[in-house]
């Protein structure tokens, strides 16, 4: 093992303890009993919102609430909710899919709070059109002297919102699949991701509004003939997910704890993988919602965790679990070796279609994600050049380890979960204000 991987072992494990843990959990409990789970009571609301009935053209902003989700779910939904996964279920047995459904019920309400404050206050960039996001709640929300907090989450941004575990991803499954070596994989997707992002959030808000719907139905559509077919295994793997959830043997002694507690991180940290609450680049998409309704963007983002933790994580971990495929290789090998036991032949056009679909729309939002994060601490024409790096990286990581990979990103999604959250909890008390004002009005 080279330095460079023992150097991201060691960040991981100091950054992604216990105490992170019980941290985002705390949050998640705090925000539920201040807003006393209200936001839950506007879920059908939010699909109101979205059908575009209070859409309004001269609100500031730059994407409609239906765009400004769907560049959020192609973030999210995608290598964590496959990948992402069948990683948890390997480190953390069935048990972990347990507490990705508990963080992904919290992510809902951690959401509402971070997306509300990312439309509250937005700030205009040079060129007069406004910005949101953590980094500009935490300048406008709570003055310059938290600013520290802001460049924290953006430097962290740079590096986590490349597009490493979707490259790396994608080439292994193309490697173990077509023989393909993975730096030409790499490059592909370069020239693929050049060509999209070399424009404006309202060009990658229109392919993500066509890309992600359709992703979304044909994978779940699709996991539901697999979950059908294998439908016998399904009462024992649910009653599997509880009964790990917090540890086998966590009556018989101490050793078990540590088992208790790989489960609960394991199972934490891929949700947060997979959904985001809580990291904040959900509000640097939701920031662009065309609104002067904080509360609206806040409840359309409330569904995001719904979407991709409860259904479609739940989808892949039932598909991997009812076939029964447990392989020491990639994540998405695992997930796409399950697909093809239950459906032979038809599984092959699945894995291959959805899931460079699900890599590819991923890319194209977290590039989005890195500029934003490079024009806030170098100005917009110092920032834009930021791409440059971005697309460097994609050939590269397609020939580093996974491990590696998921390291790297996981330290970074630490470091940007402490300023988000510290933030989003000194201004909670300007969430629950506009709350009560919008329901009361509405």
């Amino acid at each position: 093992m080279n330095q460079f991987e023992q150097f991201w072992i060691i960040a991981v494990d100091l950054f992604w303890g216990l105490p992170l843990v019980i941290f985002i959990l705390a949050t998640g409990i705090y925000f539920a009993t201040i807003s006393r789970l209200k936001p839950l009571t506007g879920f059908f609301h939010a699909f109101a919102i979205l059908s575009g009935k209070y859409d309004r053209k001269d609100a500031p902003g730059e994407l409609s609430h239906f765009q400004a989700l769907t560049v959020a779910l192609s973030g999210t939904i995608g290598m964590g909710n496959i990948a992402g996964v069948a990683i948890a279920i390997s480190l953390g047995g069935a048990g972990a899919i347990f507490w990705m459904w508990v963080a992904g019920l919290f992510g809902m309400i951690i959401k509402f709070f971070t997306c509300t404050l990312s439309c509250l206050y937005r700030k205009q960039d040079e060129d007069g059109v406004v910005q949101g996001g953590p980094m500009y709640f935490i300048e406008c929300g709570l003055g310059k002297r938290f600013k520290p907090l802001a460049i924290l989450f953006a430097m962290a941004g740079l590096i986590g919102c490349l597009p490493m575990f979707q490259v790396n991803q994608l080439a292994s499954m193309l490697q173990n699949e077509f023989s393909i070596a993975p730096f030409y994989t790499g490059i592909a997707a370069l020239l693929f991701i050049g060509i999209i992002i070399i424009g404006d959030v309202k060009r990658v808000g229109k392919v993500t509004a066509k890309i992600v719907p359709f992703m979304f139905l044909a994978y779940v559509i699709s996991s539901l003939v697999v979950i059908t077919i294998n439908f016998d295994a399904v009462p024992g793997i649910l009653l599997d997910i509880f009964s790990s959830a917090f540890g086998k043997e966590a009556v018989y002694g101490g050793a078990t704890g540590l088992v208790f507690k790989q489960v609960l991180v394991t199972g934490i940290k891929r949700a947060i993988f997979s959904n985001e609450a809580g990291v904040g680049t959900e509000a640097l998409a939701h920031g662009t919602a065309q609104t002067k309704e904080p509360v609206r963007e806040g409840l359309v983002a409330m569904l995001g965790p719904f979407i991709d933790t409860h259904i479609v994580c739940t989808c892949t971990a039932l598909v991997i679990l009812s076939s029964g495929v447990y392989t020491g290789n990639s994540g998405i090998v695992m997930t796409a070796m399950s697909f093809k036991q239950s459906l032979p032949g038809f599984g092959d056009m699945i894995v291959y279609l959805v899931f460079t679909l699900f890599a590819l729309s991923t890319m194209i939002t977290y590039s989005y994600y890195s500029l934003k994060c490079a024009r806030y601490l170098f100005g917009k024409n110092i920032g834009n050049k930021y791409i440059i790096i971005y697309l460097i990286i994609i050939p590269m990581s397609a020939i580093w380890t996974q491990t590696t990979i998921i390291n790297i990103i996981d330290t970074m999604f630490a470091l940007m979960i402490f300023p988000t959250l510290l933030s989003t909890i000194l201004l909670s008390g300007k969430v629950i204000d506009e709350m009560h004002r919008y329901f009361d009005s509405h």
